[in-house]
């Protein structure tokens, strides 16, 4: 057993695309003894930046005790452990849960951040969520299925704000969603689905509420999308585009006096 020891590193791997992990992150898997990775959303791709040296290992299939149990192993043998989640680690990565039991063996560990699908599809559609004096609010959420919601944060309320809305993992349930978001935004409301966003098998379907279902379907899309909807989809002309105050060249501010 190794007297060195090396922090745990819960590492954000981004949606896909290799080349969208942080530079951080990615050397931080260049220094891995070992990687720990969501093998059922991280793709191999990702795990490239790793050296040959490095143990891989898909927790697809492992419980709790059994992820914590192979950091703790490693952590105490001396190596760099690098636990890696899609995405970012903070939203749905279930990483409090595997802090707290690592804390309780005293482990130390630190978080690099990572972007998530989100901010990816935006980027795949070319769209601002926050638009001048349409909406300054994203909401990032989930339907309630298999694991619940808080009541007070169930889709419906949500969707009554009328804000830029991303769900995630709710493409299974479709149907039930189409309803919600066409009874606050309306059925011609335009809408968007992301699959697998920024993977090579990447597929971008911009539909509107009414249509929504209906063309997941015909896409084959029934998991791994996020749902996109609100003023941001819309595509307004040239003419209808409301400009943001940060470049008026009437709007003074402390870079830019009159």
């Amino acid at each position: 057993m190794s007297t060195t020891r090396h922090p745990i590193i819960f590492c954000g791997a981004g949606p896909g695309d290799p080349d969208l992990i942080t530079v951080k992150g990615m050397r931080a898997l260049e220094s891995a003894d070992l990687v720990l990775y969501a093998g059922s959303l991280v793709p191999e791709a990702v795990l490239t930046w790793a050296p040959e040296t490095a143990r891989r290992i898909s927790s697809a299939g492992m419980n709790l005790d059994q992820i914590v149990s192979a950091m703790a192993d490693a952590f105490l043998d001396g190596q760099q452990v690098v636990r890696l989640h899609t995405g970012d680690p903070s939203l749905y990565g279930a990483i409090r849960e595997q802090m707290v039991m690592l804390e309780e063996k005293k482990i130390p560990y630190w978080v690099i951040p990572g972007v998530t699908a989100a901010f990816a599809a935006a980027a795949a559609l070319g769209i601002e969520y926050t638009v001048p004096e349409k909406t300054q609010t994203l909401i990032l959420t989930r339907m309630a299925g298999r694991t619940p919601v808080p009541e007070s944060e169930n889709l419906a309320s949500l969707a009554r704000h009328g804000a830029s809305l991303v769900i995630y993992l709710s493409t299974g349930l479709i149907e039930s969603v189409s309803r919600i978001l066409s009874d606050a935004y309306g059925p011609k409301a335009p809408c968007a689905l992301a699959y697998r966003v920024s993977h090579p098998e990447e597929k971008i379907v911009r539909t509107r509420v009414e249509k929504l279902t209906t063309e997941a379907r015909d896409a084959g899309i029934d998991r791994l999308a996020v749902i996109m909807v609100g003023p941001a989809l819309a595509q307004p002309s040239a003419e209808e585009t409301l400009r943001s105050k940060l470049y008026d060249e009437t709007f003074a501010h402390g870079y830019r006096p009159h």
